[in-house]
Parts: structure tokens; sequence; C-alpha cells
């Protein structure tokens, strides 16, 4: 079964070091984007994701997916595994999606890749400390990981906003009336973060997903003046996406 390959995959080894554990969590953390060959570039990033449980499927945030794929020209939907300068484009396709918590699960092309253990948010406490691993700056010069290391600065209940108002479905209206708790992060996060794993930084397993990040003023200014408060989502909301998958 699915929750029980998630719960007996592959551990991260405890380590005392961040610099440790990011060594056994980069490999694990992919881009996540789509492919144009007419397009120059052609692979344009649009966030991050995690690999879990085989190491053929990736979590990621649902609002990181592209709304539209220009099918006529042959654009689809990809993982980037990095590779130095190079990156290696995996075909990908959206196996489940959890919009009232933005959450998504893609399953991916090739050969297994190393897979993240997901922890137990229901332990994360307020003040205690995390790192998240993703791709801020994009894929210019390649696909390199930044890790970024804050606290939890507070537990908090809040309400995803939908990209429109065709999302607003019934489920969603009642979301918005009893809004879910997300980790509010001391930590500076970029949009290009959105589906990165938040993880505990002596063991590497992973607590949350990386979801939003409150800009202060315009998105262009953003990288220059970062605002310091970022959002993730408890991962049980992925656990639970993930059981939605396991049909034996």
């Amino acid at each position: 079964m699915i929750l029980s390959e998630v719960a007996a995959g592959p551990v991260v080894a405890g380590a005392a070091e961040l610099s440790v554990t990011i060594k056994q969590v980069k490999p694990a953390v992919v881009g996540i984007g789509t492919v144009l060959s007419a397009r120059r570039p052609p692979l344009r990033l649009l966030g991050t994701g995690f690999v879990v449980v085989d190491g053929t499927l990736a979590i990621t945030a649902a609002h990181v997916l592209p709304r539209f794929l220009d099918s006529a020209r042959h654009e689809y939907l990809a993982v980037f595994v990095p590779a130095g300068r190079t990156v290696h484009a995996r075909r990908a396709r959206v196996v489940a999606t959890d919009k009232v918590h933005d959450v998504a699960i893609l399953a991916f092309d090739g050969s297994p890749l190393p897979a993240l253990r997901l922890g137990n948010d229901a332990q994360v406490e307020e003040g205690q400390e995390i790192a998240f691993t993703g791709f801020p700056i994009g894929a210019v010069l390649g696909l390199f990981p930044v890790t970024h290391r804050g606290i939890v600065s507070a537990i908090t209940p809040i309400a995803i906003p939908q990209v429109s108002a065709q999302e607003l479905d019934a489920r969603t209206i009642r979301s918005l009336r009893t809004p879910s708790d997300v980790f509010q992060l001391d930590a500076t996060a970029y949009p290009g973060n959105s589906g990165s794993p938040l993880y505990d930084p002596a063991t590497g397993a992973v607590y949350a997903i990386v979801n939003s990040v409150f800009v202060k003023q315009t998105k262009e200014r953003v990288l220059q003046d970062p605002s310091g408060i970022t959002y993730a989502v408890p991962i049980r909301h992925a656990r639970a996406l993930l059981a939605t998958l396991d049909t034996r």
C-alpha cells in the first residue's frame, strides 16, 4: 500500500549538521515546469517539487502547475532533474490534486530517483527549526538547489486563495469558512520555492510543502526586498492525496 510505503520508505539518515542532511535531501529535489522545443529557452521552470514513495512520484504545490499546455506545439509537463549545468527533463503527468490545500502529485518517466521520508507534522511546534530546499532563482545557468533555514513562527489558520472564481466549488467555499492550519515561517523564500519540501534539519523528514511567500510590494521587487514571511502546508494533506492513488 502506498501509505505503508511512505512510512517505510527511504529514510534520510539522522544528522547533527544541516550540511549533512542537505547532501541527502538534494538528490530528491526536482524542478517542475514545461518543455516546448520551439521556445527559447525550451525549458520553463515554474516551481519546485520533491520525490517520494518509490522514487517515481513527486509532490508539489498545485498552483505551480501550468493552467494551459500548448499541445498543438507539443508542449508538455516535466520534472527537471539537476545535473550541474545540465538539466534532464522527464515527461510527467498529474495523477492527483487537492486545490483546497494546494497540493499536487505527479508521476514521471524514467528510473526511480532518491525519495524523501514524510514526517509527522502533528509534532511540529512553534519555535522549531526547519529548512527547505528548492529553486528560488530559476534555471538560467543550470538547476542548482538552494537551501534556506528558519523557524516555525506560528501555526495559524489560513484560507488559500484560488486563482479564479471558477475554482470556488462547494468544497472550496467550505474550506474558506473553516480555514486549514498552515505553518508560518520566519524564513526568506521566493516564488520559485513553491512546492519545496520543508524538513527537519537533523533528519530530513518532510513536515510540509512551501506554499506561498508574502510579497510586500511588487513581484519585481521580491528579490531585492523579500518579506521574510513564508507559509507551508502540512504534509498530512499530501499523505491523504497519496492514499487516493492506492487501488490495490
